[in-house]
Parts: C-alpha cells; sequence; structure tokens
C-alpha cells in the first residue's frame, strides 16, 4: 500500500510517498481502509522533530474511512463500519490499524469527509470551551487564529454556550468567515495591536479566557489581554515554541491562571471521547455547528497540504485523499 513515510525528520522534502507493507489487526485492533486523513500542525511539529519519534514512522494522527478487517478480541466493530479516529500515528496511508477504544463509530449522518476534517479539531475545541475553561453567558473569549479549523468551531461553540467572542485574523477576508462563525468582534492583528483592541473592547478589563493555538509571537500580548484570575489555554505553537517563562508575572498580571492542555488528556477515558463525540455529531445533525473544508489533495500531494498550512493561507481544514 501506499504511505507518507518520514525517514529524517526537516523540511517537506522529507515527505515520502512511497510503497509500505500492509498492516494486520493486531489483538484489540481494528483495520481501517482509509478514504481521508486530516492535515495538522502537529503532523508538522513531528515532521521537524519538534515532537520527535523514532524514524522511520508514517506521519498523521486523523482520519476517517471503513473497517475492513477487526483482531482478536475486538467486539465492537465489523467490517463495513464507517469509523474515524484522532491521536493514532499512522493516519497518512491508504490503511491504518487502529486499537478499537480509539475509534469512533459515525452517525449515518456524518460523511467519512466531514469526519476526517472534524474529529480531532472538534473535539479540541469542545474540551477547551467546555472544560478547560467552561464558557458561560456573561464570559468574552479572544480566540486566535479565528478562521483557522480549531479557531472557526471555537467561535461557533462559544456562541452555543452564551459568551462573546472576539477573534483575532490576518487578512479581511478571514474576517469574514471569524464573523459568520459567531465572532461578535474580530480583530486584524496585520493592522491592529490585538491586546489594545481586546482592551478597548471589554471597557479595559479584559477577557476571561485566551484560546492560544499561535504561540512565541502571541503568547506575552495574550497575557495583556486577560482580566484577573483570567485563563490563557496554550493549546498550539504554529509560530514556534513560548520562551523560558517567569511565573511570577501571573501574579504582577492580576493572579492569572495559564495551562498548556493537550487533547489526549480530555479524552483520556472511552466514555469521555464517546460523550464529547456524541455532542459534536448532535450539533453537526442539529445544523447548530458546521464545518468548513479549505481544500482537499491526494496523498502524493502532502508537501503542498503542509506548504498551505504552514504560510497560514488556509481557512478552516486540510484534508488528504487517500
Amino acid at each position: 500500500m501506499k504511505a507518507i513515510r518520514v525517514q529524517k525528520t526537516g523540511g517537506r522534502e522529507v515527505l515520502e510517498y512511497t510503497e509500505v507493507p500492509e498492516p494486520r489487526p493486531e489483538h484489540g485492533q481494528v483495520l481501517v481502509a482509509m478514504d481521508y486523513a486530516g492535515v495538522n500542525f502537529f503532523d508538522v511539529y513531528q515532521r521537524v522533530g519538534l515532537y520527535p519519534l523514532a524514524v522511520p514512522f508514517t506521519l498523521g494522527t486523523e482520519g476517517a474511512g471503513s473497517v475492513i478487517a477487526v483482531g482478536p478480541e475486538v467486539s465492537d466493530f465489523h467490517e463495513g463500519d464507517r469509523v474515524a479516529f484522532q491521536g493514532v500515528q499512522g493516519a497518512y496511508a491508504e490503511r491504518a490499524p487502529v486499537p478499537a477504544q480509539q475509534l469512533i463509530r459515525l452517525p449515518e449522518a456524518v460523511s467519512t469527509r466531514t469526519a476526517a476534517a472534524f474529529i480531532l479539531q472538534g473535539l479540541t475545541a469542545h474540551y477547551l470551551a467546555t472544560s478547560t475553561y467552561a464558557l458561560k453567558a456573561g464570559d468574552t473569549a479572544l480566540v486566535h487564529a479565528a478562521a483557522g479549523g480549531v479557531g472557526l468551531l471555537l467561535c461557533q461553540i462559544a456562541k452555543l454556550r452564551g459568551a462573546k467572542v472576539i477573534g483575532t485574523v490576518s487578512t479581511k477576508e478571514k474576517a469574514v468567515l471569524a464573523r459568520k462563525a459567531g465572532a461578535d468582534h474580530v480583530i486584524l492583528y496585520t493592522q491592529q495591536d490585538f491586546a489594545a483592541e481586546t482592551r478597548r473592547l471589554t471597557g479595559n478589563r479584559g477577557v476571561e479566557v485566551v484560546y492560544d493555538s499561535v504561540g512565541r509571537t502571541t503568547f506575552d500580548h495574550s497575557l495583556n489581554c486577560l482580566a484577573p484570575r483570567g485563563l490563557l489555554a496554550l493549546f498550539g505553537a504554529s509560530s514556534g515554541p513560548v520562551a523560558p517563562f517567569n511565573p511570577q508575572v501571573l501574579n504582577q498580571k492580576g493572579s492569572l491562571y495559564l495551562t498548556r492542555p493537550t487533547l489526549a488528556n480530555y479524552v483520556a477515558t472511552r466514555s469521555e471521547l464517546l460523550s464529547r463525540a456524541g455532542e459534536l455529531f448532535d450539533w453537526l445533525r442539529e445544523k447548530k455547528l458546521s464545518v468548513r473544508i479549505d481544500r482537499e489533495l491526494p496523498l502524493k500531494d502532502v508537501a503542498e497540504a503542509h506548504r498551505a498550512l504552514e504560510s497560514r493561507e488556509t481557512t478552516g481544514k486540510v484534508l488528504l485523499k487517500t
């Protein structure tokens, strides 16, 4: 079968579209014939070595398709079931062995294309808005990269929970998308100081929470956007990792909270995974949530997919058709 292998970490040139042996499902695993793999900044971090893996490895941790074989001790899934997963290495491939405990069966109304575009970023937006900081009516949230995959979903979920949303984007075109997703105010950070504008929009009080997936270039100013005892949820680093930080700054800026969450800890049990996915699927079915797919590329064009993501020209999800 074909897969994207990384023999050494580095730039997009290390992405190899190559032939590999077809896997077999082992104990507790299901073999999935992949329809689509989702492309995420996490994949870029692995490719460049920021999140190191033993080489060689198959890239990708999110996708959707159909079950074609089950391993020993698997009773919940059968051949032909349509499924999605995240957090399992090896999604950039025509077939992938996946632990049954991490598989999600898709409702009839959700296509594998939508699921692959949605499952990781949807679960991420869900835990951020309902658990990391449980938004409620009267809260105001600042969402960085509000026209990105997670950002668009965060804006929508925040509005479902009754919160106000301030989004940051780089272009007027992205501002339109953020507003359509529910952002009450949109800041073009290429033209405005987002911290000063956030303070102005909140009467100098600041926001209850900042959801920051950007990292290095936004971190310090994100802290300046928070109200006293506010929370900065730093859940990504698209601009690079944050520099060493003195926690005393949190005291000086108003007894602030800082967390660096990751999805794995918010779907650590199967019941929590299915609960979060179930609520997301309900919102999709009720048309309370929409998923934006920016582009779809064949698996062999993975380098172009990474280029588009890294250049920040995308709005919504990038998919690989496997």
